[in-house]
């Protein structure tokens, strides 16, 4: 069953502090905010939108459908620890895959790869080898890495429908509509505990948040 966005319950009121608004506003994905407002606003327009503070109270409201009473106190980090979600996702999807990036050796496809998944995400998925979840091997660079980021994805939203409603929010509004991460498998459901244990630890240790 797809993960849904779900509707809050509408009490009339939003208390989160101005700074919160901000950077829930600022930081949601363009397609999420067209899709609330209007699909055929530019992308220039919804920066702008994004980036007004007198703007950024109503714009979160609209996107949290208007109804959160909080008064922002234990706020901190979201669950990627300010991490892109879509980087997550990928080094989620290269320990999934890590037996077809151990049989891609050549230096073409490697190139290929990388220049979809990046290089970190490559070693990463190398690193946890053992834990690979995926049997079936890909030999195709640019297939392989669409598996890894759709499978990345799927594992990012089961991972996340085991939190609370606001903190799938705030990895979910970062994300663009329509990703894998709205409809994970079964598979992904077993798996995603354990892998986003490996990609949060790495996150949190080595990897400074931008």
């Amino acid at each position: 069953m797809p993960i849904r966005m779900q509707t809050l319950k509408r009490d009339g009121s939003f208390k989160l502090p101005s700074m919160v608004l901000g950077e829930l506003a600022a930081s949601t994905h363009p397609t999420r905010l067209a899709a609330r407002l209007d699909p055929a606003l530019s992308a220039a327009t919804l920066v702008r939108l994004q980036k007004s503070p007198r703007l950024q109270p109503r714009l979160t409201a609209l996107l949290l459908d208007d109804g959160m009473d909080l008064d922002g106190s234990g706020w901190g980090p979201d669950l990627v620890h300010g991490h892109d979600p879509r980087q997550a996702a990928l080094f989620a999807g290269s320990i999934w895959h890590a037996r077809s990036l151990l049989k891609l050796v050549s230096r073409s496809d490697l190139t290929v790869l990388i220049e979809h998944i990046g290089a970190e995400a490559h070693t990463f998925g190398i690193r946890h080898q053992a834990q690979a979840i995926a049997t079936s091997l890909i030999a195709d660079p640019e297939k392989l890495a669409r598996r890894i980021a759709h499978d990345g994805l799927a594992c990012l939203g089961a991972w996340l429908g085991e939190h609370s409603l606001l903190d799938r929010h705030r990895v979910f509004l970062r994300l663009p509509v329509g990703t894998a991460a709205e409809s994970p498998a079964t598979e992904h459901r077993d798996a995603a505990g354990h892998l986003f244990s490996l990609v949060l630890a790495y996150l949190t240790t080595e990897v400074p948040a931008i």
